[in-house]
């Protein structure tokens, strides 16, 4: 048997309420083995046609390839923003323990 592709997905959020609440929820439906909350992000990004600039948390999830969309959905029903920034990276490699850990506690059920 194969071993479940583990991606770490980023998320901004623009407050530590709204961090802390998808990172609980998300560790808590298994679709993610941890969540880092990183305080003291600056975004500048263009929206509408103007340059914005925002202070932002974001959001480090561990979770494997097989739960990435049900991971995005539920940051997306949480998420205070219209068009939240959910985007995910294949680890190339790790500790295997950890990878092995994160593989067992996204397992659905």
């Amino acid at each position: 048997m194969s071993k479940p592709s583990v991606l770490a997905c980023f998320c901004t959020c623009p407050d530590a309420d709204s961090a802390a609440r998808i990172a609980e929820a998300v560790v808590e439906a298994r679709l993610a083995a941890c969540v880092n909350q990183v305080p003291g992000l600056r975004s500048v990004y263009r929206w509408e046609g103007a340059i914005e600039r925002a202070d932002e948390v974001l959001l480090v999830a561990k979770t494997t390839a097989d739960r990435l969309d049900a991971l995005t959905d539920r940051i997306r029903e949480l998420h205070p923003s219209e068009l939240p920034e959910v985007i995910a990276f294949e680890v190339a490699g790790g500790l295997a323990a950890y990878l092995d850990w994160v593989a067992e506690q996204t397992r659905d059920g």
